[in-house]
């Protein structure tokens, strides 16, 4: 249903509380209708309008919340009239405290927001304000079940992943990851945070051309995969844009030609057997070579229109975009460019399945055939669920009765079932 506008609702307000300061411009009265889904990722030194507006038409015309542990209302005003796409209201709530996590005005917010966009400054004020508490909560709901539209800049942007650089000791250059890989300053984290669609298994970064930060997110990747925790990696430079849509296509803004803006779209090269890091210590610097071909890297031009294209679904295809090979000798990258594009050789099978299982008991688990990998349950939206696993045995935790899709690789073949849970 849409919401009439009238001036008598149009307001530009100031609310402070102790925990947390707010500024809303526009419609005082809540917003009647659905949010479109999708996901927008930027690179942290200014917005690129035409994403922007992407994340604004994936609104729907309803309520757009900025969140933020620093600054003020500078987004107000830029969202809901200078970019001529038509919203409800906007409005910017300032974390002052931790504790405003709890505050219920602040709660209500979130669940009535069509669009949420996390705003720059220190990524580890908005992890440990917000991780494990109803703030997290909310927003992962949000995005579940009313497909809202989230998106982030610089430090809004790293927290997006489901595995993230949490920078609670401080930031860490690539230089100085690649020499010492477990430094104090190479804070990673893959505990559950934000559950967005697509980027369960990616970590993202920002502000790729400066400072360059290609080597440090290498870095984190090896010491996932060194783990057993395959990740993807997403970057973009300093004024370009990833828009990802609902079906998991990713549309890169920029100003190519006009300036050399890319995103990068990182993978371990899956052509490579047996690829982990050949060192990857404490206080040595890191070795990942493979042949010059440990990682698989897609980097796609940023142009107005967004016309540059990557796949999620299988990290192989891409449009207006160059393939290259990544590695790191001795703690020094190295970059080969206009290589062919990976063939993993995925054979996609139909549904194989349909499970009918009962979360609340205990003995309730789904058996999973012998030998399989890159296991990942989502729902319709494309947002991942925890699981727990034991062998073959693995549990779905904390999902709520529904359809669900359960994914899976076994001897160069993807596997989907569907999981009904009543």
């Amino acid at each position: 249903m849409k919401l009439l506008f009238s001036s008598l609702f149009f307001t530009i307000s100031f609310c402070f509380s102790q925990n947390y300061t707010s500024y809303v411009t526009g419609n005082a009265t809540d917003f009647f209708g659905s949010a479109k889904g999708g996901t927008c990722l930027m690179g942290g030194a200014g917005e690129q309008d035409n994403a922007m507006r992407w994340f604004l038409q994936q609104a729907n015309g309803g309520d757009i919340l900025i969140l933020r542990a620093s600054g003020t209302d500078g987004y107000n005003s830029y969202l809901y009239s200078d970019l001529g796409i038509t919203v409800n209201s906007v409005e910017t709530i300032v974390f002052n405290t931790a504790q405003a996590s709890t505050e219920p005005y602040v709660l209500d917010k979130i669940q009535k927001a069509e669009a949420i966009w996390f705003a720059g400054g220190d990524q580890w004020d908005y992890i440990s304000y917000w991780r494990n508490t109803a703030i997290s909560d909310l927003i992962n709901e949000g995005i579940t079940n009313r497909k809202i539209v989230v998106g982030g800049i610089s430090a809004g942007m790293a927290i997006l992943g489901g595995t993230y650089f949490t920078a609670e000791n401080g930031t860490i250059s690539s230089a100085n990851a690649l020499l010492n890989p477990f430094a104090s300053t190479a804070t990673l984290s893959n505990d559950v945070f934000l559950s967005v669609p697509f980027l369960s298994d990616v970590i993202t970064d920002t502000h790729y051309d400066n400072p360059d930060r290609k080597g440090r997110q290498v870095v984190f990747m090896a010491k996932s995969q060194q783990i057993g925790n395959e990740i993807h990696g997403i970057a973009c430079d300093e004024y370009v844009a990833v828009c990802i849509d609902t079906f998991g296509i990713a549309h890169v803004f920029g100003e190519y030609p006009a300036y050399n803006e890319k995103a990068y779209f990182l993978s371990v090269n899956c052509e490579v057997e047996n690829n982990s890091p050949e060192i990857l210590s404490a206080n040595q610097a890191l070795t990942w070579n493979k042949n010059a071909q440990a990682i698989k890297v897609y980097k796609a031009f940023g142009t107005i229109t967004g016309t540059a294209t990557f796949n999620l679904n299988n990290w192989e295809e891409g449009t207006e975009g160059i393939w290259e090979n990544w590695s790191v000798n001795n703690g020094v990258l190295s970059e080969e460019t206009e290589v062919i594009a990976p063939n993993c050789g995925l054979i996609v099978n139909e549904l194989t399945e349909v499970s009918f299982i009962n979360p609340t008991k205990k003995e309730d688990w789904i058996t999973l055939p012998e030998n399989v990998h890159h296991l990942k349950i989502f729902t319709a939206f494309g947002a991942t669920i925890p699981y727990s696993l034991i062998e073959s045995k693995m549990q779905i935790q904390h999902a709520k009765p529904g359809i669900y899709y359960l994914q899976y690789e076994q001897q160069n073949k993807l596997f989907f079932a569907k999981i009904i849970i009543i």
